[in-house]
């Protein structure tokens, strides 16, 4: 006897790209596993519905169902809460729309959850440069995504390559938080109260999505303003579980990572790949102290910008 078919649904939220209609055919192109039933969910978080014409020129030709809904007003937690409210499958698995999947990279996905039973499973983001970008970072390759393992496990996530088993009793009343959708650190916020309520989560190294490098973001200005959100909502949910003392502790545990990073960046001063990373690991640390300060998170994304909410 055949199992039962599982339901998997795969969410694009879009914002302005034309890049959408290449992330679309990658995941039509899938070479799906014969026990699971594939649709595509795409959320349009424009203010009108721009990319309604690139949905219906993909589903012209597709051979499984592609459903359009439109979340406006330029915040991506608002898309991503549309995905969680819309998805008809056991399995929402987020893939953004400036990226473009292997074609076995859902079978992977799917596979690391049956021999894992997590409640998510990511996959690698590998970041494609142009000819033009500075080597520096390309050696570096700082626009490139992995889990960031604690102690050998994973304790959040992120968005742009995720399977979620929506039946996991760890999600139950979670949402993307709509403070910051515009910028970014929404996912890692949401899989980390997921990892509070019990998530398990899991890494299929196999499972490749691949995102090229718009040249205004490959600069140090762009990077040290990521790294150092990236701390403010690290340093934000990290003070939401600690006490006084504890809180106290840890800005005392940034500003020597700080000087120290600074100091490394200073003797590394020749070696541009090195002392950028490390001045870079010094913002992150900055960033964090500003969370746990509770500042507000600064504006990573312009919403009029093409593709900003991504």
């Amino acid at each position: 006897m055949n199992p039962p078919l599982i339901s998997v649904e795969v969410a694009i939220c879009t914002f302005r790209r034309p890049e959408l209609a290449d992330a679309l055919a990658s995941v039509t192109r899938q070479n799906v596993p014969p026990w699971a039933d594939l649709s595509i969910l795409v959320i349009d978080n424009d203010d009108v519905p721009s990319a309604g014409h690139i949905v219906r020129e993909q589903a012209r030709s597709a051979t499984i169902p592609i459903r359009y809904v439109h979340y406006p007003f330029g915040n991506i937690s608002i898309a991503r809460n549309g995905a969680l409210r819309q998805a008809e499958a056991r399995f929402l698995v987020f893939l953004d729309d400036d990226e473009v999947a292997d074609q076995n990279w859902l079978t992977h996905l799917l596979e690391t959850q049956r021999e894992t039973g997590a409640s998510v499973v990511l996959g690698p983001v590998a970041a494609m440069y142009d000819p033009e970008t500075p080597d520096w970072i390309t050696r570096l390759d700082p626009h490139s995504t992995n889990p960031v393992y604690v102690n050998g496990s994973i304790r959040t996530g992120y968005s742009c390559n995720v399977l979620m088993d929506l039946s996991d009793p760890s999600f139950e009343g979670l949402t993307f938080d709509l403070s910051l959708g515009r910028s970014g650190g929404e996912d890692t916020a949401y899989f980390t109260h997921a990892a509070h309520q019990g998530a398990r989560f899991a890494e299929a190294k196999k499972a490749v999505v691949r995102e090229t490098v718009p040249h205004a973001r490959a600069t140090f200005a762009w990077l040290a303003r990521r790294r150092f959100r990236s701390g403010q909502t690290h340093g934000r949910l990290l003070g939401e579980h600690i006490r006084t003392a504890r809180l106290c502790v840890e800005i005392s545990l940034a500003t020597l990572k700080i000087a120290y990073c600074a100091a490394l960046a200073t003797l590394l001063l020749p070696d541009t790949v090195r002392r950028n990373g490390a001045a870079l690991r010094g913002i992150l640390h900055a960033g964090t102290i500003a969370g746990l300060f509770g500042s507000h998170p600064i504006t990573l994304y312009d919403p009029t910008e093409t593709g900003a909410t991504q």
